[in-house]
């Protein structure tokens, strides 16, 4: 990524444009916990070199793994170069419709060899642990209705007039659309990368030319936790939808803002014991957060509970995949997963 920041830096039309859609190509991967292979980024250098097309670098990519004797463990690091490289060849495209025809086929291009459904709408519900929730699920489009629901959300928005309304009205409407649209879920994988994708085309058809692609490509993971926070309420908790932070990751992306996009700031934290949303220094998460060596002795002190219940907490934080040991119990530390950005 800093050798793509390089070719930006060098002003080059052609070589910045290619390099910044290979940043957002590869950076929207982490969304799945996706890490792109280093033969991909060596072909993707030659593609921003102008040595090679994108129609070869799809073919490169292909004929590797052909080639490849790929284990299970491996098989998503394909995923991964696939559909960088096909992202990069899409934004590098001049075209586009608003329409759920082109949302489809956008993921169809994506995931095709990929995923048997690619571009196909789900006939089936869907629920989908979140970190930031916690193993929480926001509530997705019903399957008998998706078809309806998509087409609903796409009129609206076509017949919508940006005429008038202020910088921060734009960006307001713009996050309350991308976040209905992502909330109907209307794939069954694929979907965060597949909406990442259309909206930067939506923006370019707005007049937004100069998108900071650097936020999709460094913030990938803060955009779909913002994405799930405007979809999850739970009001017996206390817990309210809010656009905020996706208006603020917009902001940033379209308005040069300077909000610090934090992921543990989208973080849920919940009181299992009374089943209630804490403040965010009286709870093992955030106790841990700022002292990763901290006893589970120590946490009972301070929260005034017992050890059975802090044990309790904490198996509950390392179902979710928030947190981990590393280490023995007395010389080891707490690891805070997925809350680094």
């Amino acid at each position: 990524m800093d050798n793509f920041d390089e070719y930006i830096r060098q002003g080059e039309p052609d070589k910045a444009a290619k390099a910044k859609a290979w940043k957002t190509a590869i950076g929207l991967q982490q969304v799945d916990g996706l890490k792109p292979s280093e033969y991909l980024l060596e072909t993707a250098k030659q593609n921003i070199e102008g040595y090679i097309g994108i129609d070869e670098v799809l073919k490169r990519i292909d004929g590797y793994y052909q080639k490849q004797s790929i284990k299970k463990d491996e098989s998503r690091t394909e995923e991964a170069d696939k559909v960088s490289a096909r992202i990069a060849e899409i934004l590098g495209e001049q075209t586009f419709a608003f329409s759920p025809i082109e949302y489809l086929s956008i993921h169809r291009r994506l995931f095709t060899g990929i995923y048997s459904f690619a571009g196909n709408i789900r006939d089936y519900n869907i629920t989908k642990k979140e970190w930031v929730l916690n193993g929480e699920t926001v509530i997705y489009a019903s399957a008998v209705s998706l078809k309806e629901t998509l087409e609903y959300d796409f009129e609206v928005e076509r017949k919508f007039n940006y005429k008038g309304l202020s910088e921060q009205g734009i960006i307001e409407h713009i996050a309350h659309f991308i976040s209905n649209l992502w909330q109907i879920h209307i794939f069954g994988e694929g979907n965060t990368r597949a909406t990442a994708v259309f909206l930067i085309k939506y923006l370019r058809k707005l007049g937004f030319k100069e998108v900071n692609n650097d936020l999709f490509a460094l913030h990938s993971w803060y955009f779909r936790n913002a994405l799930v926070r405007a979809n999850y309420e739970d009001l017996s908790k206390g817990i309210y939808s809010t656009e905020k932070y996706l208006i603020q990751f917009l902001s940033n992306l379209l308005l040069k803002g300077n909000y610090a996009l934090k992921n543990r700031e989208l973080h849920i934290l919940f009181d299992t014991v009374n089943d209630t949303v804490k403040p965010e220094n009286d709870t093992v998460f955030s106790l841990i957060e700022k002292n990763t060596h901290i006893t589970t002795k120590e946490l009972s002190e301070k929260l005034g509970i017992s050890l059975s219940t802090i044990k309790r907490k904490i198996n509950s934080l390392k179902k979710n995949g928030v947190l981990e040991r590393v280490g023995s119990d007395k010389a080891g530390y707490w690891r805070i997963k997925s809350s680094d950005n």
